[in-house]
């Protein structure tokens, strides 16, 4: 009989997040599939603008191929830094290039706006400097923008996927082949280099996955004449009403990224990347040669210049005004976040949209680490069912937030009383984006609990619930916290899938910034500037909370320990 119960309630552990996952992922993109093969059913071939679908994929390969390129052209040295040297001001370049993975892509956007736009503080001191009328810097809705905004969010990753790999190699396998006389260049090729091969194809696949699923910098950088197939999506369904094309765009973009997610997956790698990973000590030495220290300092500047004086930038456009005597410290824009000042029936405070992206984040977060703690509990104890586990979280995350918002609007945005459903929709799409996160912490946490400590407990009297609640959940509930304040961050930034979800009186804060960002006038500018401060100190102080809760982080031994079912 107890063994009948304990089946039972593992079959009830699976069955929920399995529901959730067939109602609000797989049956959304049935829907998808349905909208593209009726239309292809009706017309065959000739029914689709062949060359909008070849020019918009093109571009997207195109610019994700050139992105990855030049991320891993900086985040190579990068990580080389991180893993050999320590220098003064080390933790405080970690940190910075830690924070551009989490921030939303309206922050990122409005970052180098700031910084580099027509009223950016680098255009505006050249023109003070040499006295010119019109901005020198012009690549604002431009490629270079495209690619600068995506080295700047995706730089992150290399740093941490390989500098954590570079760490671990043996420093003696190096200075035995620089003994037997090989070069620098030849131990690096010859040693270095098959060592990292698994973390470098890892960081090329994540980053190229990013980048082939960016919407936000492209919408809000590369201007109209730059369309990728999340651009092209969300034009083609929110301007043109052309459900079927778009439905044929989501398709092509869902099968290749699930491409993507399965080379992921091939490598043992996974789509999650730590956020502050505990790194070998071991392997660090201060610089002593001159080129060393030269190669610290340059480092050290182009990080600092990519990664840090954007969000400088940011916060000066928030806080600063100008008028004929020059620039002027000032709250007047964060005043104006609670200020109906066209009195407006319709207007919605930008304060009412960090309300509504706090809650939804809150909810989100609660049922992620809820589903992620059900899933957890149910593929304890098999390997086999871990890996499906992990391969059914994974598919919405693969996904494009955009590709995944069409989805749900076409399955629950449509109908009679939809409008009823959006507030819910939004939450649910932030869960199922962070749950591979949550997942990815609570899972190896709960694997390393010795088994000894549970059957002690269950030879004293104590029943599975006692056992989860004096025993386990004590023991993990600093990776469960940790998860929780990780997916309200995800939550908090996400763009691309609440841009389909979303109603005008309902924004969340992203919303509220893109919107803010595309009016004319000083006013609105520096609102927008105002809410992506707001987002970026939220943020912040997550990442904060996340790097003082994290534990050292789960080896693979936990994993490799897991016995069969």
């Amino acid at each position: 009989m107890p063994s009948k119960r304990w089946n039972a309630g593992k079959l009830a552990l699976w069955l929920l997040p399995l529901g959730f996952l067939l109602a609000f992922y797989f049956f959304p993109m049935g829907k998808i599939v349905v909208l593209a093969l009726s239309k292809w059913r009706q017309n065959g071939l000739t029914g689709w603008d062949w060359g909008l679908v070849g020019r918009t994929a093109g571009f997207t390969f195109y610019q994700a191929a050139l992105s990855t390129l030049l991320t891993l052209v900086l985040g190579m040295p990068a990580a080389f830094l991180f893993s050999r040297f320590q220098f003064r001001g080390k933790g405080f370049l970690r940190v910075a290039s830690t924070l551009p993975f989490i921030l939303p892509t309206v922050v990122v956007a409005a970052g180098f706006n700031a910084l580099i736009g027509p009223h950016g503080w680098l255009n505006l001191g050249l023109m003070a400097l040499f006295h010119l009328e019109q901005a020198p810097i012009s690549i604002q809705n431009s490629l270079t923008a495209i690619l600068l905004a995506h080295v700047f969010y995706n730089t992150s990753i290399v740093i941490r996927v390989v500098s954590t790999a570079w760490e671990g190699v043996d420093l003696r396998l190096e200075n035995a082949a620089r003994t037997l006389g090989a070069s620098p260049a030849r131990v690096f090729r010859s040693v270095t280099l098959p060592l990292l091969r698994p973390a470098l194809i890892s960081a090329f696949l994540l980053v190229f996955l990013f980048d082939f699923t960016s919407f936000g910098v492209i919408l809000m950088m590369g201007g109209p004449q730059f369309s990728t197939l999340e651009v092209e999506i969300y034009i083609q369904t929110m301007q043109f009403l052309n459900l079927p094309l778009a439905g044929l765009l989501s398709l092509i973009q869902l099968v290749f990224c699930m491409g993507i997610t399965a080379l992921i997956i091939a490598t043992g790698r996974s789509l999650s990347v730590p956020v502050m990973p505990r790194g070998n000590q071991e392997n660090l030495r201060k610089p002593k040669k001159a080129v060393e220290k030269l190669f610290v300092l340059i480092m050290a500047f182009v990080l600092i210049f990519l990664l840090v004086l954007p969000l400088v930038a940011l916060v000066g456009q928030a806080f600063f005004t100008s008028n004929d005597s020059g620039w002027h410290p000032t709250l007047q824009y964060f005043r104006q976040l609670f200020v109906n000042s066209r009195r407006s029936i319709f207007y919605v405070p930008p304060i009412i949209a960090l309300r509504n992206s706090l809650l939804y984040a809150l909810t989100a977060s609660a049922l992620a680490l809820g589903l992620g703690m059900l899933l957890a509990n149910a593929a304890r104890g098999s390997r086999t069912l871990s890996r499906l586990l992990n391969w059914l979280v994974l598919l919405p995350l693969g996904t494009s937030a955009v590709t995944f918002g069409l989805g749900l609007y076409l399955a629950y945005g449509t109908g009679y009383g939809a409008l009823r459903w959006y507030p819910l929709l939004i939450p649910l799409a932030h869960a199922l984006i962070a749950l591979p996160f949550v997942l990815n912490l609570i899972e190896p946490a709960l694997n390393a609990i010795p088994a000894n400590l549970k059957w002690a407990a269950r030879t004293l009297g104590a029943s599975q619930r006692v056992v989860w609640r004096r025993v386990e959940l004590p023991i993990i509930w600093r990776s469960a916290l940790t998860a929780f304040v990780y997916a309200y961050a995800i939550s908090l930034g996400e763009f691309g899938a609440t841009s389909f979800l979303t109603r005008p009186d309902i924004p969340t804060l992203p919303i509220a910034v893109y919107r803010y960002l595309t009016l004319p006038g000083a006013l609105n500018y520096g609102q927008a500037m105002a809410m992506s401060v707001v987002l970026l100190a939220v943020c912040a102080l997550s990442m904060f909370v996340v790097d003082r809760l994290q534990l050292p982080v789960w080896g693979d031994n936990q994993r490799k320990a897991q016995p069969d079912a």
